[in-house]
């Protein structure tokens, strides 16, 4: 790490008041690929646990975040079924700042500008402890993943393609 003071990102500041324990790792990434596995190469990170955050819209509960693992594919149905839709779909790109406070490659599951309901793949409970990012390029958050759960109000499920 560098000997940087690293800025608080809104993500950070959210643990920090509910007294979650986490470590930052400031990382490498490729602007033209920012890939889980990218970010694991570059940074000799286990990419099993490296979790992305990725926002949906459904059909009738609206906007929700979900967690799974960097190198897994989302399961649309799946994920439709655990949150009460009949259909989701991927938020453009385009619209995820305005939504969330947070740009491709930077999204953290904590601290966005509005709540929304948010899943994590089942898989998560077998890991001490995860990466996910802090809210901005170049830094993750490393903690235990039934902290994020708890503060975070986060339903546990099937959510990959198998």
């Amino acid at each position: 790490m560098s000997k940087e003071k690293i800025e608080k990102t809104n993500a950070m500041r959210q643990l920090d008041r509910g007294k979650i324990p986490y470590k930052v790792q400031e990382y490498v990434y490729d602007e033209k690929d920012l890939s889980g596995e990218r970010l694991s190469e570059l940074n000799h990170l286990p990419e099993e646990r490296v979790y992305k955050t990725i926002v949906l819209k459904g059909n009738k509960t609206g906007y929700l975040v979900v967690d799974i693992p960097s190198l897994a594919e989302i399961d649309l149905k799946k994920v439709a079924r655990i949150s009460g839709n009949k259909s989701v779909e991927l938020v453009n790109v385009a619209d995820l700042e305005h939504l969330t406070g947070y740009v491709r490659g930077g999204c953290s599951p904590v601290g966005m500008k509005k709540e929304f309901p948010k899943f994590i793949d089942e898989g998560v409970l077998q890991y001490q402890e995860i990466y996910i990012s802090a809210g901005k390029r170049g830094l993750q958050l490393l903690l235990d993943p039934k902290d994020l759960i708890r503060f975070e109000k986060i339903t546990v499920g099937d959510l990959i393609q198998k």
